[in-house]
């Protein structure tokens, strides 16, 4: 397994993170032994990146893996989440902290390594999304004082939202890491696309992030899964997926993926699925990539794809033709 620092915050993460939300399901909705399993095999095959939420399963998955955490001691990076609703918007440091202290006690932890704000940011608002000027006056300064206390490491947001005021966010040096959705149905956050292009253009987000050293976490790479081409789901994963940044529904990023077909003909990659994976730690735009597993099969499968490499300069070439025909 490939590792890589995350930005500033110096830590080296695998290139493959193992998700633990709602989408692939395993730790929220798995059996207690598939959901120690699947850590156990994750960290034998040198996955060191676990990332949760409080919004997965409410609180579910904080509190199972904090049970797996428990049985393995394992030396890990571990990283939640929380979201500002309207009514805490009056005591902002009192929410942060609230939602910290139930995320700690959910995981067995004293401190978390990584903490994101949830909440979509956009240039104003006041939940979703979450202005931008919130974020950096009210909600940074609430955080910090958690860094203070030892109960969190680094502050990050999930980069979702309106393009502008993400760019605001990262350029502030206020922000250490940020998820980031990056996948062949939207590469904008690194590459050029076509004029036209059906997705949120995110005017080279990863790019800028790179050069304020914010490190950087691959979301949506499968785009919820859609880049199987299939609408039907796992039992254990979520029924339904909503796109983020990408199609105006599942059903039409499943079909997009048809499109991208001649990187399989052409023998760059043995699926769109394994292609997806490796464009994603193609090149220095992500530090790591987070996949959320519904069985230890799909752990493996992308495990094995990772470790394959990025994908060849041809088939970026091949993509490019790809994507003028989204």
């Amino acid at each position: 397994m490939e590792y890589r620092v995350l930005g500033r915050t110096g830590l080296e993460v695998s290139a493959l993170g193992f998700g633990c939300g709602d989408v692939g399901g395993l730790m929220v909705r798995g059996a207690p032994a598939d959901r120690e399993r699947g850590v156990a095999r994750a960290l034998e095959l040198g996955i060191n990146y676990l990332d949760t939420a409080p919004a997965y399963g409410s609180g579910e998955s904080e509190k199972n893996l904090g049970q797996v955490l428990r049985a393995l001691k394992p030396r890990a990076i571990v990283g939640t989440k929380w979201r500002l609703q309207a009514a805490d918007l009056a005591d902002v440091a009192g929410a942060v902290s609230r939602s910290v202290e139930t995320s700690l006690a959910r995981l067995g932890l004293e401190r978390v390594d990584l903490l994101h704000l949830h909440n979509l940011i956009g240039r104003v608002g006041e939940e979703r999304p979450l202005g931008v000027a919130r974020v950096l006056e009210a909600v940074v300064p609430a955080v910090r004082r958690l860094q203070e206390q030892g109960k969190v490491r680094f502050f990050g947001v999930t980069a979702s939202g309106e393009t502008g005021a993400l760019h605001r966010a990262i350029a502030s040096g206020a922000v250490d890491t940020a998820q980031a959705v990056f996948n062949l149905l939207n590469p904008t956050g690194a590459y050029a696309v076509p004029v036209g292009f059906p997705a949120q253009d995110y005017d080279r987000l990863l790019t800028l992030a790179q050069e304020q050293r914010v490190g950087t976490i691959g979301i949506r790479v499968l785009a919820g899964g859609a880049l199987s081409g299939q609408i039907a789901r796992h039992p254990t994963a979520i029924p339904t997926v909503a796109p983020i940044a990408s199609g105006p529904d599942y059903a039409t990023d499943a079909s997009r993926a048809g499109v991208l077909e001649p990187l399989v003909a052409q023998g760059h990659a043995g699926s769109v699925v394994e292609a997806a994976l490796r464009f994603a730690i193609t090149g220095p735009a992500l530090s790591t990539v987070l996949i959320g597993c519904s069985d230890l099969a799909q752990l493996e499968f992308a495990a094995t794809a990772v470790n394959k490499g990025p994908l060849s300069p041809a088939a970026l070439v091949t993509l490019q033709n790809c994507w003028s025909r989204l």
